[in-house]
């Protein structure tokens, strides 16, 4: 077996043994729980208005191209605060010794509204946590969210939630850029999702992601998605820039 399959079942096997725990975990939660649903606090890439409850706790892990790995953990240490850390590996899943840990990255978000029958909830955050890190430049190809307000509401039909917000990855060059995404929850068990990220600001192109998440019990959920749809170019330290297919999966507990 060639070392892109043997990296491609171990990663299988990794997500497979993941899920099997996590989903023994929370099985073991009270059924008169069974019709709960936790809001979603981002959808593959972009943040939405929702937070977890105080005392909540939520575990995510993401899986990518060539073996990387995202982990965070993110608290409710307040009523409408959310704080949490993750850290990007590369390299993680497979045959390679050379892994690669990159510095930890903070996230918080606060609630300032809930919203009304006309009005979006609307909540205030940063997120440092980027994408493709470049080693010798020492920064992420892809930026972190860094500080954004977004805004969620139900519109249109039941379930079907839009955000849509703007942020500043970069103090450096202060470019506002924006994003906007849409979920459809179709029975409180799979939600379709869009997202159009990162746009106004063509030296920092955007991105089109889609994916499905499966809510396989009330506290665990099951993403796979597509980034970056289409897209066949360079970044500016020359590396290829293309499509990538992600698994992620969050559970979420109290403490």
């Amino acid at each position: 077996m060639n070392t892109g399959l043997k990296k491609t079942a171990r990663f299988l096997q990794i997500a497979l043994i993941t899920v099997l725990m996590c989903h023994s975990a929370v099985y073991a939660e009270k059924q008169e729980d069974k019709d709960i649903v936790v809001p979603d606090t981002s959808l593959i890439d972009i943040p939405t208005a929702g937070i977890l409850d105080y005392y909540g706790f939520l575990i995510k892990t993401r899986f990518f191209n060539e073996g990387g790995v995202v982990g965070s953990l993110n608290f409710g240490v307040m009523e409408r605060l959310n704080l949490g850390a993750s850290m990007h590996v590369e390299q993680f899943i497979g045959s390679s010794s050379d892994i690669k840990m990159v510095r930890p990255e903070i996230q918080v978000k606060f609630r300032f509204f809930d919203g009304g029958y006309y009005t979006p909830a609307l909540a205030l955050g940063y997120n440092g946590q980027g994408c493709f890190y470049d080693k010798n430049q020492k920064k992420y190809m892809e930026k972190g969210r860094g500080l954004f307000v977004v805004g969620s509401k139900e519109f249109g039909m039941p379930n079907l939630v839009f955000h849509g917000g703007l942020n500043v990855s970069d103090f450096d060059d202060n470019y506002i850029f924006g994003f906007i995404g849409m979920n459809y929850t179709l029975e409180d068990q799979v939600s379709f999702i869009f997202e159009y990220d990162n746009f106004f600001h063509s030296n920092d192109p955007s991105r089109v992601n889609i994916g499905t998440r499966f809510y396989i019990t009330p506290y665990f959920q099951l993403d796979l998605a597509l980034r970056e749809v289409g897209k066949d170019s360079f970044f500016s330290n020359g590396a290829k820039r293309k499509s990538e297919r992600i698994v992620q999966m969050s559970y979420v507990t109290s403490f």
